[in-house]
């Protein structure tokens, strides 16, 4: 069931106060089970998760196990994979079954997988044979392909039907889709050959052939393509949904922009918390399981600062002559940092987004190049002035503007060729990138600065 007709069948809240969660919660506790359930059937599913994400971990498990309450599957998808999780452990696995059952493929294959194996199998062993095989040929593809994010339920028909043939199908047959905005047209061999709009469709006399109305221009993604890249092609292309093929070139399903838009939206936040180290963290984890995830994060930046650190202790005797420099340091190093981390930023992005190619990779490093030399001017003045005026020392503020520059330039250089050489690499920018990209501004930084100063001194 697509977001359009949820949102046309149930009343939309965009936000809950502190009152009706207590209301919830004390309803909770007096086991109303149908107070709840009415509740939640007059509103809006991702409302009902949404109020069942804000309640504590021990009202979660107090509602799932109350008598007369059962969570609705269209709720229960709206939850977050984390909240899901936990839920699961308290669901019978009858519970999970008929949740199952009453989901389109995609939206079923996003919960199994948060399943462990064991009842995995059992819950398998329990559903038609129909939705079994589906359900364990998408678990045989990758993680993050497109066969974990694709819709076996689709409308497909012959390309010799007319569109009196085709209204008719629609009408009588009980196993397509809820809704859908295009129409497969396939041949013999059940190979997509084209589309038409149901809109389309509506519109045209009965007499006249599928053949004629279809658009031949169409993307057919293999079933096996990652799911990053599929947001891509919906992305480029404005499609509302796309036929997946299998080794074969046969049809296997289809995905729609609703799936592709979480797609992109879970790849842009965990592009995201990886550049801030700390991975697939989730709001409902526990303290021992977000340590655990920043830890690793933070040690390397801790060996890294040593680095930075021991690159300063080489000019001891440049610091000792004038002391000044050790509180002048830290701008040089923050400006570098930052100026890094933007271009870092984009540089990420433009990967994922496939907007950063071969062709335009020299064009972009020479670009980042004059973005670095011209800031590192524009700064440069700025705090010479400033360190002229504050010190009244002409000599200390051009040592401050030459590293301003040369730092600036390494930082804009640095913040894309460190992204762009570990996807050579087969190794995500998005989670390793920050912390080089820092530890080398950083080191440049105080280098140059201080290097600068012992060549003055």
């Amino acid at each position: 069931m697509t977001l359009v007709k949820k949102i046309k069948d149930k009343k939309v809240n965009f936000e809950f106060n502190k009152e009706f969660i207590k209301v919830v919660t004390d309803k909770i506790s007096s086991n109303d089970a149908e107070f709840i359930t009415n509740s939640f059937n007059d509103m809006h599913p991702a409302d009902a998760a949404d109020i069942i994400e804000h309640l504590s971990e021990n009202d979660r498990e107090n509602l799932i196990k109350l008598n007369n309450f059962k969570v609705d599957p269209e709720v229960f998808v709206e939850l977050n994979e984390s909240i899901q999780s936990e839920l699961i452990a308290y669901l019978s696995s009858e519970s999970i079954v008929n949740i199952l059952k009453n989901l389109e493929s995609d939206d079923a294959i996003k919960i199994l997988e948060n399943v462990d194996e064991k009842e995995k199998n059992n819950i398998l062993g329990s559903l038609p044979p129909k939705d079994r095989f589906a359900l364990l040929e998408s678990l045989s593809y990758p993680e993050d392909s497109a066969a974990r994010i694709m819709q076996r339920e689709f409308t497909a028909i012959p390309s010799n039907w007319s569109v009196g043939q085709t209204i008719d199908y629609l009408r009588e047959n009980k196993e397509l889709p809820d809704e859908f905005l295009e129409i497969f047209i396939v041949d013999e061999n059940f190979k997509p050959i084209g589309t038409v709009p149901s809109s389309k469709v509506l519109r045209t006399s009965r007499e006249a052939k599928m053949m004629s109305l279809m658009s031949e221009s169409q993307l057919l993604i293999p079933v096996d393509m990652d799911k990053e890249e599929v947001g891509n092609l919906f992305e480029n292309y404005n499609l509302s949904s796309a036929a997946v093929i299998d080794k074969n070139d046969k049809l296997v399903g289809m995905i729609a922009y609703d799936d592709v838009l979480t797609v992109l939206k879970e790849e842009a936040e965990e592009d995201a918390l990886r550049l801030a180290g700390v991975g697939d963290e989730e709001i409902t984890d526990g303290v021992l399981t977000k340590t655990k995830r920043r830890f690793n994060w933070l040690l390397l930046n801790l060996f890294t600062a040593f680095l930075a650190t021991y690159c300063i202790s080489l000019f001891g005797a440049t610091i000792e002559q004038m002391v000044v420099l050790a509180f002048l340091m830290p701008i040089v190093a923050s400006m570098g940092g930052n100026a890094g981390m933007q271009t870092l930023a984009v540089t990420v992005r433009s990967l994922a987004t496939q907007d950063l190619t071969k062709n335009n990779f020299t064009s972009n490093i020479i670009k980042e190049f004059n973005i670095g030399v011209l800031n590192g001017i524009i700064f440069a003045i700025i705090s010479s002035l400033i360190v002229y005026f504050w010190f009244n020392d002409i000599q200390l503020a051009l040592i401050i503007s030459i590293s301003m520059v040369l730092t600036m330039i390494v930082a804009g250089l640095f913040g894309i060729l460190i992204p762009v050489t570990l996807k050579k690499m087969n190794i995500d920018p998005a989670i390793s990138s920050s912390v080089f990209v820092t530890t080398i501004t950083d080191v440049i930084g105080f280098v140059s600065f201080l290097g600068v100063g012992a060549y003055f001194l």
